[in-house]
């Protein structure tokens, strides 16, 4: 059996980040840790959330002197603005992803660059949505099931579409409560209005609809940009990868596909497998093309073509110190502003592709749906002319990668439990399997850790800590973004890391072929979380709140993430969080958001900075949900 010998350690992934940085040193770069210190001490005002300028009277910050700003705003109300603010600037990055996604559906055609490639999701979906499919062309289907779609961004009237999935107690919880989304555009602009001078004061208001918005986000825009994914590029299956930067190789042509947007991602790997592009990368000294995945882009083409994940969020810039980046192309969300004067340092070509994403210094390739393929390939060939362009004397690569085994979205999870089971003939396609492990101990609860990595603390430290603890506590871990990415470069994310579990969890994943923690893909997939916890739900009789399975974002930091936070908290479901959100200036908005929300969703944030006493409290939490439900 393998043990911890075989993992990459913290420690590990320290060692090779300061290695790294000795590069940066001798070319005389900077780095986010150098920032970080020039940075420091943060803003106490803007790290409590009392400070507002959201109009030219200020900003005002609130102090023992003043305690309101000019208008009379006092703390809670300013926290509670900023809060919201935040949430529906998160709730729009991931929705006007899903709004790209569907354009992109709308413009497949049969023998364009996209196509539909399940049919079968797609046919499921317009049945949902009232869309006709029999004897029409599935393209004619796909482009109105598209329409059907950008309609939830701003209909005028009635309420958005998938909640309806959510078990019957959740939606009753928000017809009851107002905070059954109406249209995703319409929420976020809701948010800006009532926190615009003048308006809403009253925190209890803006936490209701900041849930509202996030709703809008998880049971909408997360949602529908997932599932139209799919049904574009194949809904994912179990499938092996590697992880961490020893998957860079020096007598390849590395190219790095960095941010969130699959329909770009998906292009320039179709083009790294065309011959001609393999041939010309021969022709220039090169073994082949190396094309490797950074941040949630690296979940995305992971799950569906086995492509490599050369590391997560805080490890972007490490990917060019190595010296054998030939290129770095970007599409949307969480790329360093910091990149192209770094590549400009080494001989890295850095590319942007979205109007969304313009950063100075990048070459700009605006990618267009029906120019898409010429576009990647254009791409892929300024790679490899880079590739003579590398200097011995900057390359140092980190010898450490992992094998990973990725794509767990619900369908290849009910798969693998349906290949396991006699006992419930008549239920197969459920999650009765699950459900009666939980039941009988054997798994003890399920935790989702999700979210980015943040250098306020130990970067990947806190994912690691609670992983490991979680493991040996029997309770199975779904991650996604740049968590389940740590799990990959720790060595967490194959099936031989059962080694990790207590022994009711190594049974199960003996039994049931699995990792012990299930990749379920992007940050904008943690809507397969929703969908799992609901599932379960059903199939158990047992309200969503009331169920032993909690979220946790240990190391999170962007807007994104507020948004998700709530819409977890909305769906019943606890979260975790190693990071203090910036309200804790308020002492209404703190109350608020751990103990005020459990009276109006039935969840709320647990918080604590430290990893390990933030594990000791999902492990008794979820101990206390099972004595709750008598299991």
């Amino acid at each position: 059996m393998k043990t911890l010998e075989n993992m990459t350690t913290i420690e590990q992934m320290e060692e090779m980040t300061a290695k790294l940085k000795e590069q940066a040193v001798k070319v005389g770069a900077e780095t986010y840790e150098d920032r970080v210190k020039a940075q420091t001490p943060h803003c106490k005002f803007g790290e409590d959330g009392v400070c507002c300028k959201n109009c030219s009277m200020g900003p005002c910050r609130v102090t023992p002197k003043g305690q309101r700003g000019i208008c009379g705003a006092d703390a809670h109300a300013i926290a509670a603005r900023n809060y919201a603010r935040m949430i529906a600037a998160g709730t729009a990055s991931h929705s006007d992803h899903a709004r790209e996604i569907l354009h992109i559906l709308h413009s497949t055609k049969k023998d364009g660059p996209y196509q539909v490639r399940d049919e079968a999701k797609l046919l499921r979906l317009a049945a949902e949505w009232g869309v006709k499919s029999e004897g029409r062309d599935i393209y004619d289907v796909a482009h109105e099931v598209a329409e059907v779609g950008l309609m939830e961004f701003g209909k005028p009237f009635g309420k958005m579409l998938f909640p309806k999935r959510a078990p019957k107690e959740r939606q009753e919880c928000w017809e009851k409560q107002d905070l059954w989304p109406r249209a995703i555009d319409r929420e976020i602009a809701t948010i800006l209005h009532m926190t615009h001078m003048g308006n809403t004061a009253d925190p209890e208001a803006l936490i209701r609809q900041g849930i509202r918005t996030g709703l809008s986000n998880g049971w909408g825009g997360s949602m529908i940009g997932t599932e139209i994914t799919d049904i574009l590029f194949g809904t994912p299956v179990e499938r092996t990868s590697e992880g961490n930067l020893g998957t860079l190789e020096k007598e390849m042509v590395n190219l790095v596909v960095h941010g969130h947007d699959p329909a770009f991602s998906e292009m320039v790997v179709t083009a790294t497998e065309l011959k001609e592009l393999q041939d010309h990368a021969k022709k220039v000294g090169a073994k082949g093309i190396n094309v490797l995945g950074l941040c949630c882009t690296a979940n995305e083409v992971a799950m569906r073509h086995g492509v490599r994940m050369v590391g997560n969020f805080l490890q972007q810039e490490n990917v060019i110190l190595t010296g054998v980046c030939d290129m770095m192309c970007v599409d949307v969300q969480c790329i360093f502003p910091a990149l192209p004067k770094l590549a400009a340092c080494f001989h890295t070509k850095f590319v942007t592709s979205s109007p969304i994403a313009r950063i100075p210094g990048a070459t700009h390739v605006e990618f267009h749906p029906e120019t898409a393929l010429e576009q990647a390939k254009e791409i892929v060939k300024m790679a490899i002319d880079n590739f003579k362009n590398r200097d011995e004397g900057k390359i140092y690569i980190p010898e450490h990668k992992q094998p990973a085994v990725v794509g767990y979205p619900c369908e290849q999870i009910i798969t693998k439990l349906d290949g396991v089971t006699n006992s419930h003939i008549d239920e197969l396609g459920s999650y009765r399997p699950a459900v009666d492990a939980i039941k009988a101990g054997v798994i003890r609860g399920a935790v989702g850790i999700v979210g980015c990595n943040n250098p306020k603390v130990r970067p990947d430290f806190s994912h690691f800590a609670i992983m490991e603890e979680l493991l040996k506590n029997d309770i199975l871990i779904v991650a996604t973004g740049c968590a389940a990415q740590l799990a990959t470069k720790a060595g967490l994310l194959n099936k031989e890391a059962k080694w990790a579990c207590g022994d009711g969890l190594r049974r199960v994943c003996d039994l049931v072929d699995i990792p012990p923690i299930l990749h379920m893909g992007a940050c904008v997939d943690i809507s397969r979380i929703l969908l799992l916890v609901a599932g379960i739900s059903r199939d158990w009789g047992v309200n969503m709140n009331q169920l032993p399975i909690v979220g946790c974002a240990p190391e999170w930091m962007s807007e994104k993430a507020v948004s998700i936070a709530n819409y977890v908290i909305g769906s019943g479901i606890d979260v975790y969080l190693g990071i203090q959100p910036q309200v804790m200036g308020s002492s209404e908005m703190a109350g608020w958001i751990t103990e005020g929300t459990r009276k109006i969703t039935g969840a709320g944030f647990i918080i604590n900075t430290d990893p390990k006493e933030l594990v000791k409290s999902i492990v008794d939490g979820i101990e206390a949900k099972r004595a709750a439900i008598g299991i």
